[in-house]
């Protein structure tokens, strides 16, 4: 299968949400009261690593093109926004707007489910 421009801008937003999960990270070990960070931390570092195996299942013909872009953009789009909530009420002590955590867990569990259906749906 041909490369599509989108895989590569996947990859490129995996390798930026590893980065800022072990930013997370480190901050939560060396911060005091830093419990937030610690699952902002983990669902950057899972679903970067969730991005990335979703676009090589695509990439080899597993799971359906659209299907798989699909769950892999709604990775990166729910843990920005699961992370980025948690994030910001530990260093703004504000969220970044109401049920905007809740949003981004319901959004991964939608994708989850989007890239089950890819892998399940026969290709034409």
């Amino acid at each position: 299968m041909r490369e599509l421009p989108l895989f590569r801008i996947l990859v490129i937003l995996a390798g930026i949400m590893g980065a800022d999960g072990v930013i997370l990270a480190a901050l939560a070990t060396h911060q005091a009261d830093a419990t937030r960070l610690a699952p902002a931390s983990s669902m950057l570092l899972v679903h970067a690593i969730a991005v990335l195996a979703a676009v090589a299942l695509t990439e080899r013909g597993i799971v359906a093109v659209k299907g798989g872009l699909v769950a892999a953009f709604g990775f990166v789009i729910a843990s920005a926004l699961f992370a980025g909530d948690l994030s910001l009420r530990h260093f703004a002590g504000h969220a970044l707007f109401p049920m905007a955590a809740p949003t981004g867990g319901t959004l991964l569990i939608v994708s989850w489910l989007v890239l089950a259906i890819a892998a399940a749906w026969p290709r034409r």
